[in-house]
Parts: C-alpha cells; sequence; structure tokens
C-alpha cells in the first residue's frame, strides 16, 4: 500500500476521545522522528497550518520554529491572533515577517488575476526560504497536507507555497494530518485547545483578500475591503450564521460610483457581499440573507467604511457564477 493511501482500518475521528487518541499517537510518533532535531512550519493561521503547529508543540515544544509571513491581504485580526495564541498562549517559537510593503509594491498596477496569483505564491516562497536560511539545525519542514490535498493535486499542498523551496535546503517532509478529512481537522483542532475562530475559520483563499479586491490591488481599496470584511462576518457571528453559512466574504472592484453622503457628491466604490452553501465547491447555492440583516449591513458598511457608497448582494449561484470572482 502508497504510504500516501489513508488505510481502511483507519477510524473516522468525529469524537474527541478519538481525537485524543490521535492526538496521543501522532505526539508518540513525532517525537520518535524528530528527536532533538527542529522542524520549520509556515504558519498561515489558517485551520491546517494552526493544527499542525499546535501538534506539533504538543509533541515537541520550541523545536518548532513557526514563520508567520504577513503579506497585507490577511483578513482583519488575524496576524494579531497568531501572535496571540501562539507565541503568548501557546509559548510557540514564533518568527513574524512584517512583509506587507514588500508584497504590495510587487502587486502595484498587476490587474490579471493568474498573474496576482503567481506574485503572491513566488514571493511567499522567497521570504520563507530567506528566513529558513538564517536558522541553523533544521531538519524537518512541516505541512498541513490534508486526505483531500493528496487525493486532488499530490503530496505537496501547493496553497501553503513551500512546495517551491530550492533542493538544497533538505529538509524531510513531516506531514502529521495528511490522512485526515477537514472535518476530523476540526475536531483535533478544538482538543488540542485552539480558538473556535481559528479551528471552524471558513474556507479562504490562498492568495488571501489578493483574489477579492479585484483588478489592480491598491492600499485603501484593500483596506475598504478588510474593514467591509470584517463587518461582515461580526455582523454574521450576531446574526448565528457564522456556523450555517458556508463561506461568506465581501468583494471591493476597481470601480466607482456616484453617490450622496452628508449632503455631498461622492465617486466611491461599491462593496459586493457573496455568502453561499456547498457540500462539495463544485457547485454552490446562494444563502437567502434576511432583509433586517441586509439593511444592517449596508447602512454599517456605508457609514464605517471609508470610500465606499454601494452595497451588493451576489444572488448567482455555481454555475454559472464561481464561488470566488478572480
Amino acid at each position: 500500500m502508497s504510504n500516501n493511501v489513508r488505510p481502511e482500518s483507519m477510524e473516522r475521528i468525529t469524537t474527541p476521545e478519538l481525537a485524543e487518541a490521535f492526538i496521543t499517537e501522532q505526539t508518540r510518533l513525532l517525537k520518535e522522528r524528530i528527536g532533538d532535531k527542529q522542524v520549520l512550519l509556515a504558519l498561515s493561521g489558517g485551520v491546517d497550518s494552526s493544527v499542525v503547529a499546535a501538534l506539533l508543540i504538543r509533541a515537541v515544544g520550541r523545536q518548532l520554529v513557526c514563520v508567520h509571513v504577513n503579506h497585507g491581504l490577511l483578513r482583519k485580526g488575524e496576524p494579531e491572533q497568531v501572535i496571540r495564541v501562539f507565541r503568548d498562549e501557546m509559548n510557540a517559537n514564533l518568527i513574524y515577517v512584517d512583509a506587507v510593503d514588500r508584497f504590495l509594491d510587487k502587486l502595484a498596477g498587476v490587474s490579471d488575476p493568474e498573474t496576482k496569483r503567481k506574485i503572491i505564491g513566488a514571493e511567499f516562497i522567497r521570504v520563507f526560504e530567506e528566513e529558513a536560511r538564517k536558522l541553523d539545525g533544521i531538519a524537518f519542514l512541516a505541512q498541513g497536507t490534508i486526505y483531500p490535498d493528496i487525493l486532488e493535486s499530490g503530496p505537496v499542498k501547493a496553497h501553503h507555497n513551500v512546495g517551491g523551496l530550492p533542493d538544497d535546503l533538505r529538509f524531510e517532509l513531516v506531514e502529521p494530518l495528511k490522512f485526515l478529512f477537514k472535518d476530523e481537522v476540526r475536531v483535533v483542532g478544538k482538543a488540542l485547545g485552539l480558538p473556535d475562530s481559528m479551528t471552524y475559520r471558513q474556507p479562504f483563499p490562498g492568495p488571501g483578500l489578493g483574489v477579492r479586491c479585484l483588478g489592480a490591488i491598491t492600499r485603501d481599496r484593500l483596506e475598504a475591503l478588510r474593514e467591509a470584511d470584517a463587518i461582515l462576518r461580526e455582523e454574521f457571528a450576531a446574526a448565528g450564521l457564522a456556523g450555517k453559512v458556508w463561506q461568506y466574504f465581501a468583494i471591493v472592484p476597481d470601480i466607482k460610483s456616484t453617490g450622496v453622503k452628508d449632503g455631498k457628491r461622492t465617486f466611491d466604490w461599491p462593496v459586493i457581499l457573496r455568502a453561499v452553501n456547498t457540500r462539495d465547491a463544485m457547485t454552490a447555492t446562494v444563502e437567502e440573507l434576511p432583509w433586517p440583516l441586509l439593511r444592517k449591513l449596508t447602512a454599517r458598511i456605508t457609514s464605517e467604511v471609508a470610500g465606499v457608497n454601494r452595497v451588493l448582494y451576489d444572488l448567482t449561484p455555481k454555475p454559472s457564477g464561481t464561488i470566488e470572482w478572480e
């Protein structure tokens, strides 16, 4: 049997008890394999990398070196949450890299979605490589590979962007979650003590807000997107929708329209809201939001977010639209 095939005898992790048994076994295996050496992990703050980090901290403590790269395309509060949870609460050996200017300068004037994705991915690899070369004694590279990644795209989890490290960095790969499905990873994360806001984080594209700030990214429009997205998540949580809707987010296109604010004419951006449900992401239906919630979202976003004068709701299912716009 291939070492990338989930054992048929492996029980689905659906309860805290099964999660604890998995954690105990993986902790033992990781300690045996890693010994007194160090492990490097690109910690995005997403579900998979966060659970891997928590599991490795349980197994080898500060022998794990986490690198969190802030590329400026994360949602509001996410870099701060990574630092608080891992460095402050779990005593992780965490390196924080503020690369916001570096990424946004590279992306300036670039409007093609695929080109933006390539720039973000390639620059991430360069930043991560630079940090890796500063460290001595790293023998292992940890990744948040889960079983669907193996089934769909092979053994390297491409959206973590560390599969392209140069060959001379001869790290052995550590993938403790590679036989788990996403729902199992969440159960394990909760058992490891990660906050629900991290364990049950909704799907988020690898390039982050870079593919929701449509067209060429500007800093002011990116900030408007970040603020609008934060309001949307806050109001969904208050309305009890956070765990009921599969994915919900804001989009800010590179267009403007006329409006009126404080008795004066404005020429500002629209914010497009999207909320969809799906089983497999191949098709998706649109969540029918309550009208009072849409009114509240509109009032808050147009009054609290600079540079915005309209709020739109995307009613398009998949097909004919995709879930993301870019």
